[in-house]
């Protein structure tokens, strides 16, 4: 049996059914798939179950897809018997190195050697988590974002073994069922998006620990300034609006630019390939536009 196409998906498994596992699993099903989950921990289908329930309130939120339903979710404590017929693999196991790579060798052994296996790990490099699975061309890491039924990021990430055709799948497969899949050019630990947190997360101890502010000054900081910019533009396109009427041009006379040699020239031309044909009216209008739905929605403490 030969790998479907990437919108031909019907039956997913997920290995570990905790927080993300649990969270994949609900959005599988929200996308009209069947589910197969596997689990050791006490009471896990159980607690899968009451998760899927919490969070398809939500699913419904959004928008299910046809054929979508709770009850296609199945349950076994046998790995082998979870992944034997999956058309995909999503691993979801504590991210532990060593439990992750024993995790790929069982799946590897029980799975088709054709299905393509995506990690959920947060920090590991797929060449080590696939070291010992058969057919390493196959593995991939598809790290989402808790909840991870709601945010839309997906990185993924390619060992020195995957083929560039399962890392084509990959992406329009997670593209496809309606995550925003982001493609590293290499890997690396933590990929980008964690890499990018703890940089915050590393200047918020520092500013904390000199006694600038407390953590909560921290919290009302992001919260109120750039956490709301961030939430529709990343940091290259708040530089560019930065710069107003001069675009990103304009910022870099008025501010400099701190980057390494030759990034300059690489940012003025993805902010010209990106946003070139826009005016900086045009952005600051869909820019404001965005802001006042962020700030008409958002309550303004958790209960409120």
């Amino acid at each position: 049996m030969t790998r479907p196409d990437p919108d031909n998906v019907r039956r997913v498994a997920c290995v570990g059914a905790g927080t993300i596992g649990g969270g994949w699993a609900a959005y599988f099903l929200a996308r009209g798939m069947d589910v197969v989950a596997t689990d050791p921990g006490a009471d896990a289908e159980a607690k899968l179950r009451d998760l899927v329930a919490r969070a398809w309130p939500s699913l419904e939120h959004l928008g299910l897809s046809a054929g979508a339903a709770q009850d296609r979710l199945s349950f076994t404590g046998d790995l082998s018997e979870a992944v034997a017929d999956a058309e995909f693999i999503q691993e979801n196991a504590p991210d532990w190195k060593d439990l992750k790579i024993e995790m790929f060798e069982k799946i590897g052994a029980a799975a088709r050697p054709d299905v393509v296996i995506a990690s959920s790990s947060s920090e590991f490099l797929p060449t080590e988590i696939a070291a010992k699975c058969a057919h390493p061309e196959r593995c991939i890491i598809g790290h989402p974002f808790a909840p991870s039924y709601l945010v839309p990021l997906v990185e993924v990430v390619g060992g020195e073994k995957t083929s560039a055709d399962v890392m084509d799948w990959a992406m329009d497969f997670y593209n496809g069922i309606g995550k925003k899949a982001l493609r590293l050019k290499k890997e690396i630990e933590s990929y980008i998006a964690n890499r990018l947190q703890v940089a915050v997360f590393e200047e918020m101890h520092r500013l904390v620990d000199a006694g600038i502010c407390d953590y909560a000054d921290v919290d009302v900081a992001m919260r109120y300034g750039p956490g709301l910019r961030w939430a529709f533009a990343g940091p290259l396109l708040c530089l560019h609006m930065g710069g107003g009427q001069g675009g990103l041009t304009g910022f870099i006379e008025h501010f400099g630019w701190t980057g390494p040699e030759g990034s300059q020239d690489k940012a003025l031309g993805e902010v010209e390939r990106l946003y070139g044909d826009y005016s900086m009216a045009e952005l600051e209008a869909w820019r404001d536009a965005n802001l006042l739905a962020i700030e008409d929605k958002v309550t303004a403490e958790p209960g409120q």
